[in-house]
């Protein structure tokens, strides 16, 4: 049986999605539930690399640690680190694919789908609760096309969706 799912986005970057969804992970395991965290794209300078050595962004790790499960690629299966103003390093399902200059991804993260599809919906199968966190903002219009991190992904996992804001950093509105 597919597990429930919801959602945590933001109006900006650094609104505190990472720290709700850690938060919603902790919550659920204490109410007995099995619970896992997903965020389909991250990207980070810094990574965590598991048992088997492959690669995945720090903040799922600290979400695996606060649902109290073991952390696996499947929660972050695109890891882009930036390796200059125009790219990134584009690490799937914990290995590296590539160099790719930030127009080049954009062509190419549809082709992605199929990877996310599937680390998603292995989790899904292993427990009760998937909670997911967006990136950055749902209303950068630049990227709403082919978006696989915020509307896109709620949309592949019928989640519904928490906005999250920070007025410290100027409120919803501001965003």
């Amino acid at each position: 049986m597919a597990a429930k799912a919801i959602m945590i986005q933001g109006t900006m970057s650094n609104a505190g999605k990472s720290v709700l969804t850690a938060g919603l992970c902790r919550i659920f395991r204490q109410d007995g539930y099995s619970v896992a965290p997903f965020k389909s794209q991250n990207m980070a300078l810094n990574s965590f690399v598991t048992r088997e050595g492959l690669e995945m962004g720090r903040a799922q790790v600290m979400q695996a640690e606060a649902a109290g499960v073991e952390p696996s690629v499947r929660m972050n299966p695109i890891l882009l680190k930036p390796s200059s103003d125009m790219g990134s390093q584009v690490i799937v399902n914990g290995e590296v694919l590539g160099d790719m200059r930030a127009s080049d991804y954009f062509r190419h993260k549809k082709e992605l789908i199929p990877q996310i599809l599937a680390a998603y919906r292995s989790l899904s199968e292993e427990h009760d609760i998937i909670v997911l966190e967006g990136a950055g903002s749902p209303a950068e219009i630049n990227l709403t096309a082919d978006d696989i991190v915020n509307m896109g992904m709620a949309r592949m996992a019928r989640a519904p969706v928490l906005l999250a804001g920070d007025i410290d950093r100027g409120g919803v509105f501001a965003s």
